[in-house]
């Protein structure tokens, strides 16, 4: 298992893992590969290309850059000290190249080249440090992969930047060596396994404690919390130009009003809710978990909301009920997306918002059926059903920000996921399409799918409706 839960549920801030997160997280790298010689840089030189150049402005990407160029790590930088940075940097022109030497450096000296897409991936981020005689210090090229992973070029076997994965040394122990839905069905069987249970043995295989896999994953489902309660505290609009209104204040307070005993009859508006709220805070650039990307941050935490407030042995077990359901269901979640990420891929901009919408759908879906008791049939059922309902998801944000329709889209996803594992756990796990089936439907969809729907913003609804 070469992926952890810990790569694919990681702390970053907004709006975008692939062109916030992992801009940041490879320039961050890039001051590291510098290294001892960092005082000789005089002169800095960035190349952006593809679909990072594309929608880059709405993303928040050059400002990212700016940051990890700083020595800015997205999961320890808080949004204040972004705002700070980012001010001062733009007032001065200066770069402080890993917080210690003066660069003038902004966003207008780097090269933007949205028409030239490289090889490996279409999001590439090309760097080079040169000292006062122009003699290049270093040079690198990294790729954001979707849900904040950074690949280099000079690495031949693409190891992952700034991860659980990447920062190893080792290869893993792997008790159960998955790379299918098949191959978690054969263990679940044989073993006598659920799908939680195969992914914690890895985990602990990997070196880590069961107290550290599970103090770790309340510590992400916490901010997850935390993301979703900060937005609940603020009104107004979005930042970016569109003027996008904030709901979820609004909605928060009508359902503190309507529904203060939590009736279930209420649980899509709070789950619609929860969605909504962590897409805001992302969007402003908040403090966000990738789950298993920024666009898609939303629907694991508004469905994994739905399990601790309406599912019965949950609710009625109190403290340690709950955190045994969080456990389960990322450990669940984790497990199916690994399936997506080695399988096919978690990046819009490679193959639309299906790998990033559907796959966060597809993995909620398995970690809310695992809660409700369901076998690893049932769960690898509400999987693919939730998938299979988003294939060929487009990713066209309008004037490139993740907000129209990126926000409700997240809110309509967890939806999917709930029905999803609902409609799996009324069967028997036994169905016609398997998950295999539809991740490589996925795949081989995004291939097809036209660029003009791979954020980009030359596609689709950023194209058909006039910005305001």
């Amino acid at each position: 298992m070469p992926i952890s839960v810990f790569d694919l549920f990681t702390v970053g801030i907004g709006p975008s893992s692939s062109h916030t997160v992992g801009p940041m997280r490879a320039a961050a790298s890039f001051v590291e590969l510098v290294g001892k010689r960092i005082e000789e840089v005089r002169a800095l030189e960035v190349d952006v290309y593809g679909s990072l150049a594309a929608t880059g402005k709405g993303h928040g990407t050059f400002d990212a850059i700016l940051l990890g160029l700083e020595g800015c790590q997205p999961d320890q930088v808080l949004p204040d000290e972004v705002d700070e940075r980012s001010a001062r940097m733009t007032e001065t022109g200066i770069v402080r190249f890993g917080d210690r030497v003066e660069i003038p450096f902004t966003v207008a000296d780097m090269r933007q080249r949205p028409l030239t897409v490289l090889e490996r991936h279409t999001n590439a981020l090309e760097l080079r440090a040169r000292s006062a005689t122009g003699e290049e210090l270093a040079h690198e090229i990294y790729y954001s992969v979707g849900g904040g992973f950074v690949v280099t070029q000079s690495d031949e076997e693409q190891a992952v930047l700034g991860t659980a994965a990447g920062e190893s040394a080792r290869e893993p122990a792997t008790p159960y060596d998955f790379r299918s839905g098949d191959d978690l069905l054969r263990i679940g069987r044989e073993e006598g396994l659920a799908i939680w249970e195969i992914m914690l043995a890895n985990e602990l295989g990997a070196g880590r404690t069961e107290v550290e896999v599970r103090e770790g994953l309340l510590h992400i489902a916490g901010v997850m919390e935390q993301c979703a309660a900060n937005s609940l505290d603020r009104s107004g609009h979005l930042p970016g130009g569109l003027k996008v209104r904030r709901r979820a204040h609004d909605w928060y307070l009508r359902l503190k009003e309507e529904d203060p005993s939590r009736d279930p009859r209420y649980y899509q508006e709070w789950v619609n809710l929860i969605a909504l709220a962590v897409n805001e805070e992302n969007a402003s650039g908040g403090r966000v978990v990738t789950a298993p990307t920024n666009g898609a941050a939303g629907i694991i935490p508004a469905v994994l909301h739905y399990a601790l407030h309406y599912v019965d042995w949950v609710v009625d077990g109190g403290d340690e009920a709950r955190d045994e359901a969080i456990v389960r269901f990322m450990l669940t979640a984790g497990a199916i997306g690994v399936l997506y990420k080695e399988g096919a891929s978690i990046s819009g901009a490679e193959v639309g918002c299906q790998g990033e919408v559907g796959s966060a759908s597809s993995m909620a879906a398995g970690g809310l059926a695992q809660v409700l008791g369901g076998t690893v049939e049932q769960v690898e059922n509400a999987a693919e059903i939730a998938m299979e309902h988003n294939l060929g998801l487009t990713c066209d944000p309008i004037a490139g920000l993740v907000q129209v329709p990126c926000i409700e889209r997240n809110a309509i996803g967890a939806g999917k996921s709930i029905n999803a594992a609902k409609m799996a756990m009324w069967g028997d796990g036994e169905h016609f399409v398997s998950l295999d089936e539809v991740i490589a439907t996925m795949k081989a969809t995004g291939a097809d799918m036209s660029d003009k729907y791979k954020e980009t913003a030359m596609g689709g609804l950023a194209v058909n409706v006039v910005e305001c």
